[in-house]
């Protein structure tokens, strides 16, 4: 999961996106969407632009595009670990969990679905 925490010393985070890598896949990607209102129901100052920004650079790093810097040079794996190190930062990744698919791209939407956007 990929997180915003708008007041770090509060605990209380909203969910963003999802980061999904697969090694047998050769697959890493990432899925975002920034809802403006529940972060703001958090804190009312908060800066959405800082917010998306990081969210674009965690999806960069994902595609290996040249916006993500040198570490778009690593292999997957890599660049999984260094997304999920832990940070004390407003965007941070949450605990990372294991899981078997036969399609990652399948299972990314669905995670983002169901732990991402506000049910209807």
């Amino acid at each position: 999961m990929v997180r915003a925490l708008p007041r770090v010393e509060r605990g209380e985070f909203v969910n963003l996106g999802v980061v999904l890598y697969s090694q047998h896949h050769d697959f890493l990607a990432c899925t975002r969407h920034l809802d403006p209102e529940r972060l703001r129901g958090l804190d009312p100052q908060v800066d959405l632009d800082l917010v998306e920004a990081v969210l674009l650079g965690i999806c960069s790093v994902c595609e290996g595009a040249p916006a993500a810097g040198l570490i778009r040079q690593q292999p997957l794996r890599a660049r999984f670990g260094w997304l999920t190190a832990p940070r004390s930062t407003v965007v941070q990744t949450g605990p990372v969990h294991s899981g078997l698919t036969s399609d990652p791209a399948a299972e990314l939407a669905g995670l983002h679905r169901r732990l991402v956007l506000q049910p209807l």
